[in-house]
């Protein structure tokens, strides 16, 4: 999997704004989502989507006065590779410690079993 940096929490609003939208997405665009959710200020979205060209998350192109993005990494990739350091840094590598601390020493409802049962279930049959 391509390895990305984990994002901090507003680069990650605006991502989440791109993965979002109908393609390509303008800056105005994205400010317009940026502003309603955070209140942000034009300068701080250009200068957040700036960083995330940089960081190789989206790529742009101007036409006219405007200027568009795309998304280089998928939601998907990015929250695989996220939840994967997460799990590798407060949990140990263990599924049984993630679920530990997902149930908070609440037993889990049948239903939350039976999704797990279904997933995992499914996952093995894609081995074969």
């Amino acid at each position: 999997m391509l390895e990305t940096k984990l994002l901090p929490d507003a680069e990650f609003d605006v991502m989440q704004v791109v993965w979002g939208a109908e393609l390509p997405i303008s800056s105005v665009q994205v400010y317009s989502a940026s502003a309603e959710q955070k209140g942000w200020k034009p300068q701080t979205v250009l200068t957040l989507l700036t960083r995330l060209e940089k960081k190789g998350f989206v790529r742009s192109e101007k036409r006219g006065k405007e200027r568009y993005y795309w998304p280089l990494v998928s939601r998907e990739q990015y929250l695989q590779q996220e939840t994967g350091q997460f799990i590798e840094r407060y949990h140990g590598n263990s599924v049984k410690g993630l679920m530990a601390a997902l149930f908070g020493g609440k037993k889990p409802k049948a239903s939350d079993l039976n999704e797990l049962e279904a997933w995992l279930a499914e996952q093995a049959n894609g081995d074969e």
